[in-house]
């Protein structure tokens, strides 16, 4: 946003920014699990906004279990935006060559930003 604030060839003009990575979930996952320490499942189709909905005292168990700091359950996550992300019937790629070609060459990989999150989340005794 910087970048695109201050250039000036960037003025009047529109740019898809992503990590710059190709990024799939499907290929995430075993990364995720292996970071929780859990088995990765079978594929299933849910919808997280209905599967979520009750399951306050789960999450109030697990700040007890493991000292977390006591984050409401409905402030932990957005399930319908979940929702949205993971149910895309086919992938969603943004081409970022138009912010190549201004100038802009920055790229973060997607699985490292998302473990390095997790790790600042524990840190922070948001997760376990």
């Amino acid at each position: 946003m910087v970048w695109m604030a201050s250039d000036p060839a960037c003025a009047n003009e529109a740019f898809n920014i992503t990590n710059g990575d190709l990024f799939r979930w499907s290929n995430f996952w075993p990364r995720l699990a292996a970071y929780f320490d859990m088995e990765v499942g079978s594929r299933q189709q849910v919808r997280l906004a209905d599967m979520m909905r009750d399951k306050g005292p789960v999450w109030d168990r697990l700040v007890a279990e493991h000292g977390l700091r006591p984050i409401a359950y409905e402030q932990i996550a957005s399930w319908a935006y979940g929702d949205f992300v993971f149910s895309a019937g086919y992938d969603i790629i943004s081409s970022t060559l138009k912010a190549r070609q201004y100038g802009f060459h920055e790229a973060v990989d997607s699985e490292a930003m998302f473990l390095r999150l997790f790790d600042e989340l524990r840190a922070q005794r948001v997760i376990p």
